[in-house]
């Protein structure tokens, strides 16, 4: 009986990891189909570089989450199999995906400098716009998760942000978000600071306001700066 609890225990496992890993095939040859197999590649490990994040960080937080899971043109996620207990917590799990996101990016322009490559600037380029694109503060989005610890009246902020991209560059996928940014966006405009649910979730200190709300706008700043250099470079080379 051990020996097949183990089995089917590993089973699970295999069948997780061949998920992850066939959902990234799928999104890479998807891509490649587009942009070319060396940029799929790179692309999509961006992605999962960002998604790592997240998993390490709930990790971390003790809670239990799966495998990053790739859908071609809307990215990946990890599932959170447990809520996070607080708002500090969520924001914790929150910043993890693109502060790890950005540290690879940067890593892969300045090898991209020096090695004159241009495709690794380009695919450093995609790194930098996706976490920064995934900072806009409104759920289900990262910068969301992260700004929950000021309130989630914060979030008002980023609909005319999300509003000027979708008419920057029209998206189905900024459709899909704003349908799923809805229910909770309502539930942000009825919150109640004094209700007993409200004070449990989002008690968090001053100092962890302030730490992860420098956080956000530093890393935002940063990506944003990065993102405009490397675009600058690629724009130079005929991109």
């Amino acid at each position: 009986m051990f020996k097949l609890l183990t089995l089917l225990f590993a089973s699970a496992k295999f069948a997780k990891l061949a998920a992850t890993g066939g959902t990234m095939l799928l999104s890479v040859f998807v891509y490649a189909l587009l942009y070319g197999w060396p940029y799929a590649v790179g692309f999509v490990l961006m992605i999962f570089v960002h998604e790592l994040g997240h998993y390490i960080a709930a990790r971390r937080r003790g809670l239990d989450v799966g495998l990053p899971m790739f859908i071609p043109f809307v990215g990946a996620w990890v599932q959170l199999k447990d809520r996070p207990h607080d708002a500090e917590t969520e924001a914790y799990v929150g910043l993890g995906g693109p502060l790890l996101g950005t540290v690879a990016a940067v890593a892969v322009y300045y090898l991209g400098l020096d090695r004159n490559s241009e495709l690794l600037v380009a695919i450093a380029y995609s790194g930098f716009f996706l976490n920064l694109f995934n900072l806009i503060p409104v759920p289900p989005f990262d910068g969301g998760r992260i700004t929950s610890v000021l309130g989630p009246k914060i979030w008002f902020l980023g609909v005319p942000v999300l509003l000027a991209v979708f008419l920057y560059r029209p998206s189905p996928l900024l459709l899909i978000v704003a349908i799923l940014a809805a229910p909770q966006l309502l539930a942000a405009w009825r919150h109640d600071p004094s209700a007993p649910e409200s004070l449990a979730y989002y008690e968090v200190g001053n100092a962890a306001r302030w730490r992860y709300g420098m956080w956000y706008l530093g890393l935002a700043g940063f990506l944003a700066l990065m993102a405009y250099d490397a675009h600058t470079i690629l724009l130079g080379a005929g991109h």
